[in-house]
């Protein structure tokens, strides 16, 4: 059988890829050890790292790609600098490739970085080979940023402001510190192969090392320890499953600066309509999604007829308190904000409401309880 010919190699990226990664882990330590860095080398690196990851976290992904909030244009013109800085192709590209990825994740033929292609693949192999040549200049999936002058703009200059913030940033740091070469390499070559591997780990990582909470029907994965390197993007299964949230670590412990981020911006005026998914419907994915590997770890036990039937009833039980306790709510919510009722109608709905809850989280914890027995 003949072998599959693989599409052309893209020597700009190869080349890309491997002479900063040649920079970054030989030459940085070599002159290090020559020379010494100082703490403003350090410092700078942070703030460069920073500003390049959460340009993409903050800008590409869930401001243009998901649209998940809206940002005054200053704050556009930043991320969009960023971005550049950050070298991952324009915010219009990226957001083109990304929307595509959502559409058909997993998808081997048509997901642009399919996990199920393999760790490589997915990582970088598929930005080194033109595998997307057909699509490559097709962004009918992005009228909407078609119409954000910064988003074109940005575009239609990506080379220039790539070279501009990548060369002149570093090169005006090392004027200012006095050792060009030292920033070229810091604030050059190291921050742009750790921006770029963090963010590639996303489409990599992601996919194959954490937990399943929410959804198993693609590889998507939630992770704590690649939120802490992405910036909050590791909880990658609630995003594929809640794509239009600004959030991504949706617990106040979850280490999600990119949602911190925004939420700043939103107290500043910087930032507004920001989409967060209801309550019942997270509460909804988890309790459905615990149920089914609770099913499929019984199916491997003998004799487990009555425990499935417990877990079933406690399962029915637990999904209809839920929706009392959330539809008891929301009627609170409305009709606060409509004052449709005197305070006694309202307290006697607060007093029903603080029932339902407290039955609520019991039903929670009794659920709880048996999936661990499960």
């Amino acid at each position: 059988m003949r072998a599959v010919e693989k599409p052309p190699l893209i020597w700009l990226n190869v080349l890309l890829f491997l002479i900063t990664f040649v920079l970054a882990a030989v030459i940085t330590p070599w002159y290090g050890f020559q020379h010494g860095y100082a703490l403003e080398h350090w410092v700078w690196l942070v703030v460069a790292f920073s500003f390049c990851n959460l340009s993409i976290t903050a800008g590409y992904h869930r401001l243009w790609s998901h649209k998940t909030y809206q940002a005054h244009p200053v704050l556009r013109v930043i991320f969009a600098l960023g971005g550049a800085f950050a070298l991952q192709n324009s915010a219009l590209h990226w957001s083109s490739d990304h929307r595509v990825h959502h559409k058909h994740v997993d998808n081997n033929d048509k997901d642009p970085y399919s996990a199920k292609r393999g760790f490589w693949f997915s990582h970088i192999g598929w930005m080194l080979r033109n595998y997307n040549q057909d699509t490559y200049n097709d962004y009918g999936n992005c009228r909407d940023l078609q119409k954000d002058w910064v988003v074109m703009w940005q575009h239609k200059h990506y080379l220039l402001l790539a070279i501009v913030t990548n060369i002149g940033i570093p090169l005006l740091l090392g004027i200012v510190y006095q050792d060009i070469i030292g920033m070229l390499l810091i604030v050059g070559a190291l921050r742009l192969v750790l921006s770029h591997h963090t963010t590639f780990f996303i489409n990599s990582l992601a996919h194959i090392w954490g937990k399943q909470p929410y959804t198993d029907k693609n590889t998507a994965r939630d992770n704590g320890v690649l939120a802490f390197f992405t910036f909050g993007e590791g909880y990658h299964n609630f995003h594929h499953i809640f794509e239009n949230d600004y959030r991504n670590g949706i617990y106040w412990w979850q280490y999600d600066p990119t949602k911190w981020l925004i939420k700043s911006f939103h107290y500043l005026g910087l930032a507004e309509k920001l989409r967060i998914t209801p309550q019942i419907k997270i509460e909804q994915a988890k309790a459905k999604q615990a149920f089914k590997q609770a099913i499929e770890r019984l199916d491997a036990r003998p004799d487990n007829k009555d425990v499935k039937d417990a877990l079933n009833k406690e399962f029915e039980q637990l999904m209809k308190k839920l929706n009392d306790y959330f539809e008891l709510k929301k009627q609170i919510v409305e009709q606060k904000r409509h004052n449709l009722v005197e305070k006694y109608e309202r307290s006697l709905l607060l007093i029903r409401y603080r029932q339902l809850k407290s039955e609520f989280k019991a039903q929670q914890r009794q659920w709880n309880a048996m999936l661990t027995c499960c």
